[in-house]
């Protein structure tokens, strides 16, 4: 890998690791404040609503600058969602900030890595990626919850820093947020040192509307595209399933496991330990010409999955979670350097992670929706669990069944590694 590379890595986990530590930090400041219950999912959805709204604009605004100063400029966007904890402002809406300035981070994020590598290097790219992004999710809700601990917090609260006196900062959630803010701005100066890859796009659209035609037919192409729409369609799922698993597990391990949440939030660690080891596999050993053979991991993910209603125990309950983990990130760090290779080639770098974007956590949204629903409608989290897998491993069984579509009417996968659209 080339030297810049390993900067990007550097500042995305510190820019991932903070977003997971504020939403701990958020949840505590919304019981401080003694708001209702149902407030805390909508944390998530604030945030996430960002890469849904902002997606035909997003793009273009990755590829009117060098993509580090993109990275830069927002996770300024970031700090300034948590300066707007300190100053009145609902959490709520200071989240969504901070999910406005992830949103407009990530085209640029993950499209230097096709401006940097070449197309044979973007499997390993993604799978150190993947690994760093699983380590923050890991690390910033440890920390997160570390800085709410009561001891650490009275610590943080005893610092009297100079010029600090006009924030509001008196309650260990407070607290909690201006550390939080500081990590923000090491990735920021890690943004700083990202090189120059020299890539340069025409002049970007402004009007709005003609930003959503654009973005409406970026949509188009890539799902018109016998390669795109595969690869899409894979990441798609996972990223709906993986945020829907969140939120299956902790209801399993309370029912089945009769655990308290915080020890329920471990397991979720669990399977992120998993999602790790199969992006580093990944990367190792799944070069991007083969990464359409591994689709059929992705349908003994949903087969593996309903086995979490046999398991009664805390000992078969982790190394089953690892196996789930482990299967869902050897099947998508090939998908999504696949689709950022064929979204570079059909569309641009931040335009194609836009796309990408758009649909993955549009689909989170509506995962998320059905399982509140069918959670709603009193049935047990087994149903739902089995229901879960079956549709994960159905819905691969019709990817592949549509790849092989493809390939009888043209060898589409002769594609992989091109650098030219092909229209056959």
């Amino acid at each position: 890998m080339k030297r810049g590379f390993y900067t990007i890595i550097a500042a995305q986990f510190f820019s991932s690791l903070a977003d997971n530590a504020l939403l701990i930090a958020a949840i505590a400041l919304l019981i401080e404040m003694h708001a209702p219950a149902w407030m805390t999912p909508l944390l998530k959805l604030f945030f996430t609503i960002s890469y849904v709204m902002l997606a035909p604009f997003v793009g273009a605004f990755a590829d009117s600058f060098r993509k580090g100063r993109v990275m830069l400029v927002t996770n300024a966007v970031k700090i300034v969602g948590c300066l707007l904890m300190f100053m009145s402002v609902h959490p709520l809406l200071a989240y969504g900030v901070v999910g406005f300035g992830a949103a407009a981070y990530s085209p640029a994020k993950y499209g230097i890595l096709t401006e940097l590598l070449p197309p044979e290097k973007l499997v390993a790219a993604n799978g150190w990626i993947e690994g760093a992004t699983v380590g923050s999710i890991v690390l910033g809700t440890l920390v997160g919850g570390a800085l709410i601990h009561p001891d650490v917090a009275a610590w943080l609260l005893s610092i009297d820093l100079p010029g600090m006196g006009d924030l509001r900062i008196h309650t260990p959630a407070e607290a909690a947020i201006g550390v939080i803010a500081c990590i923000y701005f090491i990735a920021g100066v890690l943004n700083l040192w990202i090189v120059d890859t020299g890539a340069r796009y025409k002049a970007q659209e402004r009007n709005p509307l003609r930003l959503i035609a654009g973005f409406a037919r970026a949509n188009v192409m890539l799902w018109s595209d016998r390669l795109g729409q595969i690869s899409l369609s894979v990441t798609t799922l996972f990223w709906g399933a993986g945020a829907t698993l969140q939120f299956i597990v902790l209801d399993w391990a309370r029912e089945a496991l009769d655990m308290t949440l915080d020890k329920a939030a471990v397991l979720q660690g669990i399977v992120a330990v998993g999602i790790a080891i199969g992006a580093v596999a990944a990367a190792r050993y799944v070069p991007l010409r083969r990464s359409l053979r591994i689709l059929p991991v992705g349908v003994a993910m949903g087969v593996v999955v309903p086995l979490m209603t046999l398991v009664e125990t805390t000992a078969f309950a982790v190394p089953l979670l690892v196996l789930v983990g482990l299967l869902a990130g050897f099947f998508v760090v090939p998908m999504n350097a696949l689709l950022q290779h064929r979204g570079h080639v059909l569309l641009s770098a931040g335009h194609s992670i836009a796309v990408q974007n758009f649909n993955e956590n549009l689909n989170i949204l509506l995962m998320l929706a059905l399982y509140a629903w069918l959670i709603g409608s009193d049935l047990s989290v087994n149903t739902v669990i089995c229901m879960f897998g079956g549709f994960v491993a159905v819905m691969m069984i019709v990817v592949i069944l549509v790849h092989a579509r493809n390939q009888r009417r043209f060898d589409s996968e002769s594609l992989i590694g091109q650098h030219k659209p092909e229209n056959p």
